[in-house]
């Protein structure tokens, strides 16, 4: 069992450390930092609060002070020397109170100062933490984007590895299709497999018609020269006739020219 919580523990940690973004850590903590800042300032408002109660109530206590002391007075002046006891009595007893204000004053005064000094410096690390965050964010931000391209460059990311992939399959499949038909051609010239469309011919039938396309060809070329030269009747004449037919008119054209050689002689 200590086993299996060890191992739980070390999968849940590198998950959470997949899942962590430093720059969102950066900022939830910054977040806290403003708000132990905000309890400090709500700590020295309430401080200078009770402060000012307490001067406000030193206030009432001195005015009651100084009203019982001319009370007393005035009993004196009057006779009343009873009357000017009890109202220096009551004057004790507020001198007393306002004693005890005076120490809860000067101890809250000193608290409030403390707190003021501790949420100055606060302040002055948050600033700090501030900045130093912002750094590190930019940073970070940086070397993210700089990774991310070079392992686009280099085809390792998961988004360009995906890619690559299919890149590969694609011409693996397209060699094997290249593959496959240049196999199934040379089947049918060589007549080991038979095509029912009728559109496939063997070696001899190509040969034939690849030599009777040569023919066809310098035919017509035969017929072309002809025209040109103006003899477009002994020009078709030559190509019907073939090879025979102009050793014909070749004989006819002698025959017609040995009369000529008799009578001469």
């Amino acid at each position: 069992m200590k086993r299996m919580g060890m191992i739980f523990r070390a999968k849940a940690n590198k998950a959470l450390d997949r899942a962590e973004d430093p720059r969102e850590t950066l900022d939830y903590s910054y977040q806290k930092q403003l708000e132990l800042l905000q309890k400090v300032r709500r700590g020295v408002a309430d401080v200078a609060t009770s402060r000012k109660r307490l001067e406000l109530q030193l206030g009432q206590l001195q005015g009651q002070s100084t009203k019982l002391e001319d009370q007393s007075r005035k009993a004196l002046a009057l006779g009343r020397e009873d009357l000017a006891r009890e109202a220096l009595t009551r004057r004790a007893a507020l001198q007393q109170q306002v004693s005890d204000l005076e120490t809860q004053h000067r101890t809250l005064q000193g608290e409030e100062e403390k707190l003021t000094l501790a949420a100055q410096r606060l302040q002055a690390k948050v600033d700090a933490f501030r900045t130093k965050k912002e750094t590190i964010k930019a940073t970070y931000t940086a070397a993210q984007a700089q990774t991310r391209i070079g392992e686009a460059f280099t085809g390792i990311s998961e988004e360009m590895g995906d890619v690559g992939l299919a890149i590969q399959r694609a011409e693996d499949k397209t060699a094997q299709l290249q593959a496959r038909a240049g196999a199934i051609d040379e089947l049918l010239a060589s007549g080991a497999l038979d095509d029912p469309t009728g559109m496939a011919k063997d070696d001899l039938t190509a040969e034939l018609d690849r030599l009777s396309g040569g023919s066809d060809v310098e035919l017509e070329l035969q017929r072309m020269k002809a025209e040109l030269a103006g003899g477009s009747g002994a020009g078709q004449q030559a190509i019907e006739g073939g090879t025979g037919g102009a050793a014909g008119a070749a004989g006819q054209q002698q025959g017609q020219q040995s009369p000529h050689r008799f009578d001469k002689q």
